[in-house]
């Protein structure tokens, strides 16, 4: 199952995991593996690749952050074709994605000598391109009678699903605002009219989905291969630019 209708579905570069994900998703659907299980499953991967960049052994930690990538989608799925969506689900996995690409940077700048001010620099331009991509993805998902577990803009506490219990949504959507807050509010304050009018036709969220976080960590591991490592930080700093860039495209159209 898709997260938008097919009529609106445009060439995400950053989903390039989907097709394996939607056939974890259906080997599953009968057993008791549950949406969160894949979740676990997709953190131990991502630790993995971490530690396989620490050692040094780049063609370990590509594949691994590929197969994080993979089954980041695949959770998603296996909750739509179990019809189990969730909060509980949604935060969970967005929690586990900003810690693990924290940790990730942190040892990024570890192999590279590159200053911790550099480091968190490229780390929240990292962050701040993903907002931008989800901000986009979901205003189109919400226009267009898609998946909505991700809301525009993440206020209130949301009313736990069937199936899950008020206090985990509670507590995940607090440590949710904590971490991913300040990054709404930027991308919200740069085009705040974006949820409200403006096209987002194909091509440009094609664009944009270069800053999703499938293709930024195929970025990292491509450079990682290619022995680039020192030039990875440096990338996602430059590469920040584009967002005013992508955001001064909507805003003409």
């Amino acid at each position: 199952m898709s997260k938008i209708p097919h009529s609106y579905a445009f060439l995400d570069l950053s989903d390039y995991g989907r097709p394996v994900a939607r056939i974890i998703a259906v080997r599953l659907k009968d057993t008791t593996i549950t949406p969160l299980h894949v979740t676990f499953l997709f953190i131990v991967s991502g630790l993995l690749a971490i530690g396989c960049i620490l050692k040094g052994y780049y063609l370990a930690a590509t594949f691994f952050l590929i197969l994080k990538s993979t089954l980041d989608a695949a959770d998603g799925e296996l909750a739509r074709v179990k019809q189990t969506p969730s909060y509980t689900g949604r935060y969970s996995d967005s929690i586990a994605d900003i810690v693990l690409n924290f940790m990730i940077f942190i040892v990024l700048g570890h192999i590279t000598d590159t200053s911790i001010i550099w480091t968190m620099l490229a780390f929240f331009g990292m962050q701040l391109q993903g907002t931008l991509y989800n901000y986009y993805y979901v205003i189109l998902r919400n226009r267009h009678n898609g998946d909505t577990t991700s809301r525009i803009f993440e206020t209130g506490k949301p009313i736990a699903m069937a199936g899950e219990r008020q206090r985990d949504v509670d507590l995940l959507f607090g440590c949710y605002k904590v971490l991913y807050g300040g990054f709404d509010r930027i991308i919200y304050y740069l085009d705040r009219s974006a949820s409200v009018k403006g096209r987002l036709p194909s091509w440009l969220m094609t664009a944009v989905s270069t800053f999703g976080l499938g293709f930024q960590l195929l970025v990292i591991s491509i450079m990682l291969v290619v022995g680039w490592a020192n030039a990875i930080i440096p990338f996602f700093i430059f590469f920040s630019v584009f967002i005013f860039l992508f955001i001064g495209i909507r805003k003409s159209l």
